[in-house]
């Protein structure tokens, strides 16, 4: 699933942070084996404006600038609320990397949902979402629930492989979320005074 918005997009290369940033509340990630398939929630706490968050999950043509592993992200056509986008890349765990084909209906539905089925590609499935919730005092969780299942692995190494793939993609999609975040802060303090906020 290196290949996804896994958004399935959407899951590395580390970014490095323009400036001081609220880091997110401890990453958590829990996988659960469901018969040939594994189930995958990622949730992280931060403190950032919604927008920001829905802006970067639905950057498809710039993913692959801070996925890990993920080489290519295309969007390839919308149908309404329905993004179609096209992604190539790979998932590692060690020495093994496994090739990843995938083309994903990202179904938007702003600002709170995005949901993630596979149309086509060389993962047997992939179906997921990342919901938004805002909490008490500006705080917003960000989860990505998913199942996937590889399809050309032996089923442990498959497991191995995609969660470790997927907990990567999530932390990236936050690296991503955050520094984004320190740029705006950044542009904030510098403006003049008495300069229109945008």
């Amino acid at each position: 699933m290196r290949a996804l918005s896994l958004a399935g997009f959407l899951c590395l290369a580390l970014l490095f942070r323009a400036g001081p940033t609220r880091a997110a509340d401890d990453v958590s990630v829990e996988a659960t084996r469901r018969d040939e398939a594994l189930e995958v929630v990622c949730r992280a706490t931060l403190d950032v404006p919604l927008d920001l968050i829905w802006q970067t999950l639905t950057d498809y043509d710039r993913l692959a600038d801070f996925i890990p592993g993920m080489r290519r992200s295309r969007l390839i056509e919308r149908r309404g609320a329905v993004a179609v986008v096209e992604q190539l890349g790979e998932a590692g765990f060690l020495f093994l990397t496994f090739p990843i084909e995938v083309t994903l209906a990202s179904t938007e539905r702003p600002p709170y949902d995005l949901e993630v089925s596979m149309l086509k590609g060389n993962l047997k499935r992939l179906d997921g979402a990342y919901r938004i919730e805002p909490q008490g005092g500006g705080r917003i969780l960000l989860t990505w629930n998913g199942i996937v299942e590889a399809q050309s692995m032996p089923p442990l190494l498959g497991e191995l492989v995609m969660r470790s793939n997927i907990a990567d993609q999530f932390r990236g999609m936050v690296r991503e979320i955050e520094r984004r975040d320190a740029l705006r802060r950044d542009a904030l303090h510098r403006e003049p005074e008495g300069a229109p906020k945008q």
